[in-house]
């Protein structure tokens, strides 16, 4: 972006403190615009299509219970060019993962410096991926440990299948699937329900049974 052409930015966050602060810091950035605010993945989508920023600024755990993860997907259906910058107090792996595989270019932690915030925004507007330094070492080994996970067994699941199956297989209800990948319980219910329908498992216990028999759900 020129001086021109500002990077317009709309914070997503569900406490008005935050957002008040957060507003606060990005008009401070030369070349940086607020085009607005929302509290709940509904009003991100809304707000989004609305006004079309370059960057969403997008927390993760947002009002009613909604998922910043559903926010992005959903806005990136509509708007694929528009960039997702994640800033969470979420910093363990399956937040992290869930995000990237939603589409979200950047994530960064709550404590990040407004140094780093002014940098990822622009890495972000220019189309390129950033982490945080806290959360990049530990996203890399993730991401390699994944690409093993489950061997090769039932590739007709995607990978955000793949992911459920694997919590499934540890004994894991819905409401802990969803806080673990970052979901809504309804969501995480229909990954089930289709995982269930692909494999032809017919319900959930014989589902555990086959995926344990496949090596998901191992500890390690």
């Amino acid at each position: 972006m020129t001086a021109s052409h500002p990077i317009r930015v709309v914070v997503v966050d569900d406490h008005p403190v935050f957002r008040i602060g957060i507003t606060a810091l990005l008009e401070s950035f030369a070349g940086v615009e607020v085009a607005g605010s929302a509290a709940t993945a509904d009003e991100a989508v809304e707000v989004v299509l609305r006004e079309a920023p370059d960057v969403v600024l997008m927390d993760l755990d947002l009002g009613d219970g909604s998922s910043g993860v559903d926010a992005t997907r959903a806005i990136l259906r509509e708007r694929p060019d528009i960039g997702i910058l994640v800033l969470t107090m979420l910093g363990d792996d399956q937040s992290l993962f869930a995000s990237v595989r939603s589409g979200a270019r950047g994530y960064l932690i709550k404590t990040a410096s407004p140094d780093e915030v002014e940098r990822a925004l622009h890495a972000v507007a220019g189309g390129d991926m950033l982490l945080g330094g806290d959360v990049a070492q530990r996203a890399v080994a993730f991401l390699s440990g994944a690409r093993s996970a489950g061997g090769t067994a039932f590739p007709e699941l995607t990978e955000r299948e793949r992911e459920v199956l694997d919590l499934v297989a540890r004994g894991a209800d819905n409401a802990a699937i969803a806080r673990a990948l970052v979901l809504t319980p309804k969501t995480v219910r229909n990954y089930v329900y289709g995982i269930v329908t692909k494999l032809g498992a017919g319900d959930r216990g014989r589902l555990i049974v086959l995926a344990r028999e496949a090596g998901f759900g191992a500890e390690g």
